[in-house]
């Protein structure tokens, strides 16, 4: 019987995805989320009042590292030579919210949808660091995959609610 796990061998055990066959093709992928935060931290960060500094600077910072380091965290992932990476914010201060956005883009045999994940997570993770001792009550949420693009399986962009149809 194969197997038609890639993440395992016939015995069950985990392994890297074998790719040395795929041929390398362009790839970029987008992730975003946002965080939460209450009046008096966002009023921190927007006048960059913060004790411990610029907190979108040094956010963007954490998640371009990140996104470098996606292979060291997660353990199937392939190390990967990063081409371009950026991590954008855009406040929206009367919602008290700030919603991070990482593009990843590579040349290679495998997709960077992980390392763009991992970079807007970084990157708001910092922000709670970086503001907890003003306010702990943030809330960092819809983290997901934009879009991606090159690879086998092609392009994707995110829909807001898939049909019943295609999650089945």
């Amino acid at each position: 019987m194969e197997n038609k796990f890639n993440h395992f061998d016939p015995d069950g055990n985990a392994v890297m995805a074998d790719i040395s066959e795929k041929k390398p093709t362009r790839r970029v992928a987008v992730a975003s989320g946002e965080i939460k935060v209450g009046r008096e931290v966002m009023q921190t960060i927007a006048d960059k009042t913060n004790k411990k500094g610029d907190v979108l600077g040094t956010a963007r910072i954490a998640g371009i590292t990140a996104t470098k380091r996606t292979s060291d965290l997660i353990p199937m992932c392939h190390p990967l030579m990063l081409t371009k990476c950026s991590v954008d914010f855009e406040v929206f201060e009367p919602e008290f919210k700030i919603r991070a956005v990482c593009t990843v883009k590579t040349e290679g045999k495998t997709g960077v949808e992980m390392e763009a994940l991992t970079g807007v997570s970084v990157s708001l993770l910092t922000i709670y660091d970086m503001c907890k001792a003003v306010d702990k009550r943030m809330v960092i949420s819809d983290i997901r995959l934009v879009s991606k693009s090159g690879g086998k399986s092609g392009d994707f962009f995110f829909a807001e609610e898939p049909s019943r149809k295609e999650c089945e």
